[in-house]
């Protein structure tokens, strides 16, 4: 079958989806008493050993263990990394979260999209290669959804690779950019006081007003500026907001929590000076802090990994929205795509993937692995 048509998955590939969308792995960083990557990590591992294949498990926390699986080449190719991570996030409204079913050509349960089957198709991708002059290794990673600790691990190791695959959705399209992310903080203070003595209190929550009017500002110039040309603009919102004693009291402080999502070029420190802009526009003394940073993608077309990719799928050159292990395997310096299943619902209460999306893509996989695992002459 040729990677661009597609037809009804395969019965060994749905099988194994349904066991990987039955296991849970709730990332407990996200999830407090989350099952965590313990249990699927454990069957990825025993999955690839029966194929066959070199396994290696590297504990990065306890109960937390990356899986390296490897198609070991004839020698004298190049390296090519499959990484999907194998945790997800919190199942709080789904109905039968682990219990997978089948309906009209999808397969419905939490993971499913993002990204077990990302994952199912890199494991029968790296069992199915024959012939390969380099190696084709899968990295099933743990915490991508909340910090990256796995693909981080992953390099600090030393691992090194000539490219690397995300299979993250993407629809079928060939993503080469995506947006990187800045979490802030922004507190202002009062003085605390009985509700009674105005005189005496300083109210901290209608301090950080001003704050919030100028943030909204911010966010405007933002949204009707050029922005990317495949990512569009960037984005400043505010997430949480707290403060207060007891409704009787003034408030001594404030906190606002926020998310900038930053594009390829933007370097934290930048948008640092403009937050603190935003805070001098308000009038108001308040204290910024930096919580933590995700960089952006972006891959150059006329990269090899692109270049064939796009030539076996036939579909789209795109950037998707979302931040990926994909911007660390770059910034590690090493060529990457992300290239996925079609679906819906991430990270809500009904989730589903196409199955015939997850057969395809795993024979993309497949065929670029041929192509760029060549002998170097």
């Amino acid at each position: 079958m040729s990677p661009r048509q597609t037809g009804a998955a395969s019965a060994e590939l749905t099988e194994l989806l349904l066991q990987l969308v039955a296991v849970d792995s709730v990332n407990p960083t996200l999830v407090p008493g989350g099952a965590g990557e313990a249990a699927i990590s454990g069957f990825v591992a025993d999955w690839l050993e029966r194929a066959g294949l070199g396994v290696s498990v590297d504990e990065i926390a306890p109960g937390r263990s990356n899986v390296i699986g490897v198609a070991r080449g004839s020698g004298g190719g190049r390296t090519l990394l499959l990484n999907a991570h194998t945790d997800t996030v919190g199942v709080a409204g789904m109905a039968r979260p682990h219990e997978p079913w089948l309906e009209d050509g999808r397969l419905y349960g939490r993971g499913a999209y993002d990204m077990k089957a990302g994952l199912a198709a890199a494991m029968l991708a790296l069992a199915s290669v024959r012939g390969l002059a380099g190696d084709l290794v899968l990295a099933a990673v743990v915490d991508e959804e909340a910090a990256g600790s796995g693909t981080e691990a992953l390099i600090a190791s030393g691992f090194q690779a000539d490219a690397a695959i995300v299979p993250e959705p993407t629809e079928l399209n060939v993503a080469i950019a995506h947006k990187g992310f800045v979490g802030f903080e922004i507190e202002t203070t009062g003085r605390a006081a009985h509700g009674s003595r105005p005189e005496r209190g300083i109210d901290a929550i209608a301090r950080m007003g001003p704050v919030l009017v100028e943030l909204l500002a911010l966010a405007d110039r933002l949204r009707e500026g050029g922005g990317h040309r495949l990512l569009g603009p960037g984005s400043v919102h505010a997430s949480l907001i707290e403060g207060g004693q007891e409704f009787s009291s003034y408030p001594e402080r404030c906190l606002l929590t926020g998310e900038w999502r930053t594009l390829p070029g933007q370097l934290p420190g930048e948008i640092e000076v403009e937050l603190l802009e935003v805070i001098a526009r308000s009038g108001i003394g308040a204290e910024l802090r930096t919580l933590f940073t995700g960089d952006p993608l972006e891959t150059s077309e006329d990269e090899e990994i692109v270049r064939l990719v796009h030539g076996h799928a036939g579909t789209a050159i795109v950037g998707v929205p979302y931040w990926a292990d994909s911007a660390l395997l770059a910034a590690a310096g090493i060529p990457t795509v992300i290239f996925g299943p079609r679906g819906g619902g991430e990270h809500e209460i009904v989730e589903w993937v196409e199955l015939a999306s997850v057969e395809l893509l795993r024979d993309v996989l497949v065929a670029t692995a041929k192509d760029f695992c060549r002998a170097i002459r």
